[in-house]
């Protein structure tokens, strides 16, 4: 935290280290609920504003899919996503393959990419069986 800028404080080291443990997309709700089992007299806010400067420094990227709500996952290599309409679930995936065909499109017609994201919509498999 003190590499980036960030005043090191109790609570937000339990934040950071939770959010980094974690292997999924997180709201700020669930994040909440996982450090007030630490540390009780974290608040929404605090948990809110730490997220913001994780986002700033880089270290978190924060989502918007289909429903709206935000979604927090940690900052690493490119990924795009599968989100099931009906649970919510979210599948990361990468393929070389369509990282190269955006290229070779963008580069037929003379446009410059800076970023991108990929986020596909449908049914997971758990869901189609319902």
């Amino acid at each position: 935290m003190d590499e980036h800028g960030m005043k090191h404080t109790r609570q937000r080291e339990i934040i950071v280290t939770e959010f980094l443990k974690s292997n999924k997309h997180l709201q700020i709700e669930e994040l909440l609920n996982q450090v007030k089992k630490i540390e009780p007299s974290i608040g929404y806010v605090t948990v809110y504003r730490t997220l913001m400067l994780l986002k700033e420094c880089g270290l978190a990227h924060q989502r918007h899919f289909g429903d709206g709500k935000s979604l927090f996952e940690k900052a690493g290599d490119h990924h795009d996503h599968m989100i099931c309409i009906k649970c919510g679930s979210i599948n990361e995936f990468e393929d070389d393959r369509i990282e190269k065909l955006q290229d070779q499109i963008a580069k037929r017609i003379n446009f410059k990419i800076v970023s991108h994201r990929h986020e596909i919509y449908g049914c997971c498999s758990r869901c189609q069986n319902e």
